[in-house]
């Protein structure tokens, strides 16, 4: 008998209310009524590959704590229509922190480190630069954030792979950032392909962890980044 299959969703929340110029991701605010428009949309889209793949969803959707992305997957439960499903939140998920200046503004962080003899000035373009951090308590590169959750989907998708329960298919809402980073250390993007490649909002990314430990993308599109385009999360 052939070994179960598992199959992971990476998904991006829904448009949320954010703060200008503010490079925290870790703002609590809630969807905007777009954001939700586009969580309505995403079980349809999970139901139709579990079709093609000929799995089932697992019965626990795994979330980020912040607010936009629980509620992105509360209106998956929703749709998905299956009382047995619930939402699990995970700290693990999380976008990169910049620690004790979260939800400060680009230039209240940028005079802080000034006033602070102990830092550097900021080099340009520190936002997205991938291995560049905050020398604050608390802070994380993107990388360090995209190490963070490729560690937790790897834990997930290796026990999900022992329960031995048919095909399954995890979901995990997060964010675009760590999800791209986290990407890259699965081995499912070149190092380049971070800057360049973005996700849209509740449209998911299917991937496959094989028997052998390996990342396969078998479904979904990444967004193409234009040149003109800013990180935000």
């Amino acid at each position: 008998m052939a070994d179960n299959r598992v199959f992971a969703a990476l998904v991006r929340h829904g448009d949320y209310q954010q703060l200008a110029n503010t490079p925290s991701a870790h703002q609590p605010f809630q969807l905007t009524a777009k954001g939700f428009s586009q969580a309505a949309e995403l079980a349809p889209l999970l139901k139709q590959q579990c079709k093609k793949l000929n799995c089932q969803i697992n019965p626990i959707i795994a979330s980020s704590r912040l607010l936009r992305a629980w509620q992105t997957a509360i209106e998956t439960v929703a749709g998905l229509g299956n009382a047995s499903i619930k939402v699990a939140q995970y700290s693990a998920l999380a976008e990169r922190s910049v620690g004790s200046v979260a939800n400060l503004s680009t230039q209240q962080i940028t005079e802080l480190v000034k006033l602070d003899p102990r830092f550097k000035e900021l080099p340009d373009h520190w936002k997205s630069n991938s291995h560049f951090c905050l020398p604050f308590q608390g802070a994380e590169s993107l990388m360090q954030a995209g190490n963070r959750v490729a560690s937790f989907l790897t834990a997930q998708m290796q026990t999900l792979q022992q329960t031995k329960q048919g095909n399954q298919l995890k979901v995990f809402v997060a964010h675009g950032a760590a999800i791209r980073h986290a990407a890259y250390h699965l081995g499912l993007l070149e190092f380049e392909q971070i800057s360049q490649l973005s996700m849209y909002h509740c449209k998911p990314i299917f991937v496959e962890y094989t028997r052998e430990g390996k990342w396969l993308h078998i479904a979904g599109d990444w967004k193409i980044r234009n040149e003109h385009s800013k990180f935000t999360d």
